[in-house]
């Protein structure tokens, strides 16, 4: 009887999410995605932590290519209304004083630090908790020159409703600083142009957007750092 209470519950809330889907419009996952998992066929990582799972799917589809994955959230102090991942087992953990004990060959961060306002301090607990020689993969918003608290508050953004958390854009001088304090070395990064602005949401969107190079203008940054 309770499986089949479980289960009715389960089914009303993928036919809710069937007839009116959480993302209404085009997003990055895509190319956030298969940039994870490009990382994961090149280095096919045995112990994966996923940092900032919220409600995805992530953690189980990486689960399905035969990886041991750890997802955690900040469930209660930034889901202040609550949150539930019926795809996979999230644990309660913030990863700016993580407690935990397990050390992972790959760990994971997909649009989630830009969120982090101690965002030096979750970089370092996640290098503290990557084996010798182990991969970091993170994704946020981007841009060369320079970065910026907040891309929703900038006067050209186009986000029609303001979030309730900022959404910061790192630049050059973030990711250096990453590589000195945490003995880092960047293996690899991509920049992807999603708008014609010059940050995240500034500007028309251009889909599907274009990987360009360095110099380009570009809004979103996949990263890859492995630990020394």
């Amino acid at each position: 009887m309770i499986k089949k209470i479980l289960y009715f519950f389960i089914n009303r809330l993928n036919y809710k999410e069937y007839k009116k889907p959480l993302f209404g419009e085009p997003n990055e996952r895509p190319l956030e995605y298969r940039f994870i998992f490009e990382q994961i066929s090149t280095y096919y990582p045995k112990h994966i932590l996923d940092v900032g799972t919220g409600i995805t799917a992530l953690p189980h589809l990486m689960a399905n290519c035969g990886c041991k994955v750890t997802a955690i959230d900040n469930i209660k102090d930034y889901w202040t209304d609550g949150m539930f991942n019926r795809h996979y087992h999230i644990i309660n953990d913030d990863i700016t004083n993580s407690k935990l004990k397990d050390t992972f060959d790959m760990i994971t961060c997909v649009s989630t630090l830009e969120h982090i306002e101690k965002c030096d301090q979750a970089v370092k607990s996640m290098f503290s908790l990557l084996k010798n020689g182990g991969i970091l993969v993170l994704t946020f918003p981007y841009n060369e020159k320079r970065g910026v608290s907040n891309v929703y508050s900038l006067p050209d953004s186009t986000a029609k409703n303001l979030p309730k958390y900022k959404t910061r854009a790192y630049c050059r001088e973030d990711l250096d600083r990453w590589q000195k304090q945490n003995n880092a070395y960047l293996i690899k990064q991509e920049y992807w142009q999603f708008f014609t602005g010059d940050y995240w949401t500034e500007g028309k969107i251009i889909l599907p957007p274009q990987k360009v190079e360095r110099e380009d203008k570009h809004q979103i940054s996949c990263i890859l750092f492995q630990k020394r």
